[in-house]
C-alpha cells in the first residue's frame, strides 16, 4: 500500500494520528505526516479508517503494483 499525504489540504485536525498512531504523527507546524518506516502502512489495519477520518480527504491510499 502506498499513503499518500496532500500537505496543500491537510488542515492539522489529527484524526489520522489518532485513529492510527503507528503510521501516522504531526509535524513540528501541526500538519499530518508519516512516521519514518511507516509509509507503506506497516500492515496497520486502522490506516483506511484514518484515511476516511480525515475533515479534508488530504490522505490518499493506493494499492502496490
Amino acid at each position: 500500500m502506498h499513503i499518500e499525504i496532500d500537505k496543500d489540504r491537510c488542515i492539522g485536525a489529527g484524526q489520522c494520528a489518532l485513529t492510527a498512531p503507528g503510521v501516522f504523527t504531526q509535524d513540528d507546524d501541526g500538519f499530518s505526516s508519516l512516521l519514518p518506516g511507516r509509509e507503506d502502512g506497516a500492515d496497520d489495519p486502522l490506516v483506511r479508517e484514518a484515511a476516511r477520518a480525515c475533515p479534508v480527504g488530504a490522505i490518499t491510499l493506493s494499492e502496490d503494483e
